[in-house]
């Protein structure tokens, strides 16, 4: 059933699923929604709480403004918790779902017993990333169905591409319900998130790193070099940056570590 809360006027829509006394809180990634998460919390609601968030502009969630900040997203997320009066709860969140859980954890510290990037990392864009990301915007204003496309096909490794068909079908389904404002906003908050890797070097929160080695958007070797910086723990998943569609059980099973 859909629960809700407003921030800033903007309706911010949110799942939940199972109980317990440990709650997990699952951050959907660019282009995608709550619903990305179903086989995890299929897996684990019969041992905890699940909630899984609808980001700004995505899902049945409302788009804030025309830039949607890391931060702000954080905030609706907090928003959540406070209603749900979860004082703590682990984190898991998949690529741009990342970046706003390491903004939620810069910000509510007390509030992260653990964290997981899931394709994901702590640094900003590099200046060939930001430009990549106002090519985007300018095509999402004139051809979107062909801009949707083309990202939700990169995200997959080539090799796996054929094997999941009507899984990368579905992804585009999805992902064109997001609105053209909701694309440009986040695309907009992305390009201006700040290095956060001071947030996996904080001993009271408790990191995972989970990688795909052939992740087309994240190269292999930058996350290592990242996760050896940080001293943060990593997980090698054989696939690309949709592992939990590309390695679906080796992420369940790491996961299953990781809650415990």
């Amino acid at each position: 059933m859909e629960n809700s809360v407003v921030y800033k006027n903007t309706k911010v829509a949110y799942y939940c699923y199972g109980k317990g006394t440990k709650t997990i809180v699952l951050l959907h990634g660019f282009l995608e929604n709550s619903s990305m998460w179903k086989a995890v919390i299929n897996e684990f609601s019969n041992q905890y709480k699940m909630i899984a968030i609808d980001l700004l502009g995505h899902g049945n969630s409302e788009c804030l403004g025309y830039v949607h900040t890391m931060e702000e997203m954080a905030e609706t997320v907090e928003k959540v918790l406070k209603k749900e009066k979860i004082s703590e709860a682990v984190f898991v969140g998949h690529s741009m779902g990342g970046y706003v859980t390491l903004a939620f954890a810069e910000k509510y510290p007390k509030q992260v017993g653990k964290l997981c990037l899931l394709n994901s990392t702590s640094q900003s864009d590099s200046e060939e990333r930001k430009e990549i990301r106002n090519r985007a915007i300018q095509m999402a204003k004139t051809n979107y169905e062909a801009l949707v496309s083309m990202s939700i096909n990169n995200l997959f490794s080539s090799e796996t591409a054929s094997e999941f068909t009507h899984e990368i079908a579905e992804c585009k389904k999805e992902a064109l319900q997001t609105p053209i404002q909701g694309y440009i906003a986040c695309a907009e908050g992305m390009k201006q998130r700040t290095n956060r890797e001071h947030v996996l070097k904080l001993e009271s929160i408790e990191s995972l790193i989970i990688t795909g080695k052939k992740d087309p958007v994240l190269e292999h070797q930058y996350i290592l070099e990242e996760a050896t910086r940080t001293q943060t723990p990593i997980v090698k998943l054989s696939n690309g940056h949709m592992s939990h569609i590309e390695n679906k059980q080796e992420l369940i099973e790491a996961l299953a570590v990781f809650f415990n």
